[in-house]
């Protein structure tokens, strides 16, 4: 199994140095976190490929030899098989928090607040839809340990696709647990459609990717040790990327680090339940909403409601050794709503399957935003 040691001497990334919350939150910092930062090990902002495959050699075989005994349809396997995918998880966290103090922030204040355990409803991935690095390359590693392949969307304006993946049904909880250590979250992975990209942005992608290689057979193992599996792009490659899609320029230089973890609302047992009210409180201590299309989006039936923070950014120093803020992740909130033939169950007697499941591409079009220049750059 899994030596975390073995990265003990990696430092965690300069965004995680610092914290976007005001003053205000301060009063409610008063219980020890529940998503603390893991000390040792300290995690790399990015380490150099080379570095990485001998590193996390032991790691990657792990991995490899731990799914490759798991059937597809046979669910999280005994002896260990949750264990081990939770614990993987644990360490995308982990690189989560570590590079954006203000999702590491608003999980301390909104625990501090509820004073209960928070749930993930989802955990999301970009990637590129070229040689094998699209969505079956993070997915893979989910499949193998339980996971189902759900719904495809589709977002032709930004030549994008996704699929999410629903958690194994049979999964063990803790009544305490929160984030990775409660209910497995679904998973949603998007890719980009490189093909229709412009010349010169295919050009760069595909190098990239040529670079890394079968790095996308460990896709799962680069999102847990927080590596590129490329090289570093030089400056006026990424700024290529960002003029056509910000989001093939976010993935080149953040890879296969989890975009965005999401609270689910409705899981919470305070006034925050109700996303209306959570997004106000989050943005009366200082945090800044993503606004596409509003603070809040709504799917079309009304049984989804989701809103997300405004991205982090940091230094990121490119090969030619120029220094450029980029965006880095956010954090999403989501309400299920009761579906209709169940709203007169008691309270109670609610299971997550009496709400409204899967995703909706209305939302999820304007949560994308949430790395874009534009909502950086706006004022709060």
């Amino acid at each position: 199994m899994m030596k975390l040691s073995a990265m003990a001497s990696l430092s965690p990334h300069p965004s995680s140095l610092s914290s976007s919350s005001s003053s205000s939150t301060a009063t409610f910092f008063l219980r020890r976190s529940p998503f603390p930062h893991p000390n040792p090990p300290k995690l790399a902002p990015f380490a150099d490929p080379s570095s990485f495959r001998f590193q996390a050699r032991g790691i990657r075989r792990s991995i490899c030899m731990s799914s490759s005994n798991v059937s597809p349809s046979s669910g999280i396997p005994g002896g260990g098989g949750e264990s081990f995918l939770r614990k993987v998880l644990e360490r995308m966290e982990s690189v989560y928090l570590s590079r954006n103090p203000t999702a590491k922030s608003v999980l301390d204040l909104v625990a501090s607040a509820d004073d209960n355990p928070i749930c993930y409803d989802h955990l999301a991935f970009r990637t590129f839809g070229v040689s094998g690095h699209g969505i079956g390359s993070i997915a893979r590693f989910f499949t193998d340990y339980g996971y189902t392949q759900m719904d495809e969307l589709r977002f032709p304006a930004k030549k994008l696709r996704a699929l999410w993946f629903s958690p194994p049904k049979d999964s063990a909880v803790s009544e305490d647990g929160s984030g990775v250590h409660g209910p497995l979250p679904r998973i949603f992975i998007s890719e980009l459609l490189v093909d229709q990209m412009s010349p010169q942005t295919q050009e760069i992608i595909r190098r990239y990717v040529g670079i890394s290689g079968n790095g996308y057979e460990h896709a799962a193992l680069a999102s847990a040790v927080g590596a590129l599996t490329w090289g570093k792009p030089l400056r006026s490659e990424f700024q290529q990327l960002a003029k056509e899609s910000e989001y093939a320029a976010w993935t080149l230089v953040n890879g296969y680090a989890v975009n965005h973890v999401t609270i689910s609302t409705h899981r919470l047992k305070s006034h925050l339940r109700d996303i209306k009210s959570l997004n106000q409180f989050i943005e009366q201590n200082g945090f800044k909403l993503n606004s596409e299309g509003g603070a809040l989006k709504v799917s079309p039936d009304g049984l989804l409601l989701q809103s997300s923070t405004v991205a982090d950014s940091f230094p990121f120093q490119f090969s030619d050794g120029a220094t450029e803020s980029v965006p880095c992740s956010y954090i999403e909130f989501a309400e299920r709503l009761v579906l209709p033939e169940f709203r007169n169950l008691p309270t109670k007697e609610l299971e997550e399957f009496h709400r409204r499941d899967g995703f909706e591409v209305g939302n999820a079009d304007k949560i994308f935003e949430s790395t874009s220049k534009e909502q950086l750059t706006r004022r709060a």
